[in-house]
């Protein structure tokens, strides 16, 4: 008797394992539960006056706003302003394709600004003296959620202008910031 005893706990455990109990978790439950910020990142390349690629940028958002981590080489040492501008086009060599500020508030340029700031306004980048950024900007003005109205995803997208001088922090409309020397185009895969 004591032999069997072993012999039927072991049968039950294997018998409870094939049983085919229902699965009680819901894949459309599932889904529905994921935040709405769980997209991929946006990754983009960054373009210099010439066309040449010389960085990236990755764009992400949590529930804090969204994070742009750019990483370029072959910029000029120093301070240099950075904004979102309003179309996602990045045309060399002016960059005028990119438009205006990214600014659906209609607000005047310059963190320093009493009139306020544009959503597209970010502090400057420093490059260093072999003319390479890496760093990671952070704002909470802007998402890349569609159908907002302060989305970088719009119907024509948005850009990451790269310009010659920095931003001043006041100067409406840019800053101060010299002339556009880099873009990235803003845009949903696919567009």
């Amino acid at each position: 008797m004591k032999k069997m005893i072993p012999y039927s706990i072991i049968l039950l455990v294997i018998l409870s394992a094939c049983s085919g109990g229902k699965d009680t978790a819901d894949p459309e439950k599932i889904k529905e539960a994921a935040p709405v910020n769980a997209e991929t990142p946006i990754n983009i390349d960054l373009l210099n006056t010439e066309g040449d690629k010389v960085g990236e940028a990755e764009l992400s958002e949590n529930g804090k706003g969204v994070t742009i981590h750019v990483r370029a080489q072959g910029l000029e040492p120093g301070k240099r302003a950075i904004h979102i501008h309003e179309t996602g086009k990045c045309t060399p060599p002016d960059f005028k394709s990119a438009g205006a500020h990214f600014n659906p508030g209609q607000k005047q340029h310059g963190f320093h600004n009493p009139k306020g700031y544009h959503a597209g306004d970010l502090p400057n980048l420093e490059v260093d003296t072999e003319g390479k950024v890496d760093e990671l900007l952070k704002t909470a003005d802007v998402t890349l959620e569609q159908g907002k109205p302060n989305s970088l995803l719009d119907k024509d997208g948005s850009a990451l202008v790269i310009h010659a001088g920095l931003d001043d922090y006041v100067t409406d409309p840019a800053g101060n910031a010299g002339d556009r020397v880099v873009c990235g185009a803003i845009v949903k895969e696919g567009n």
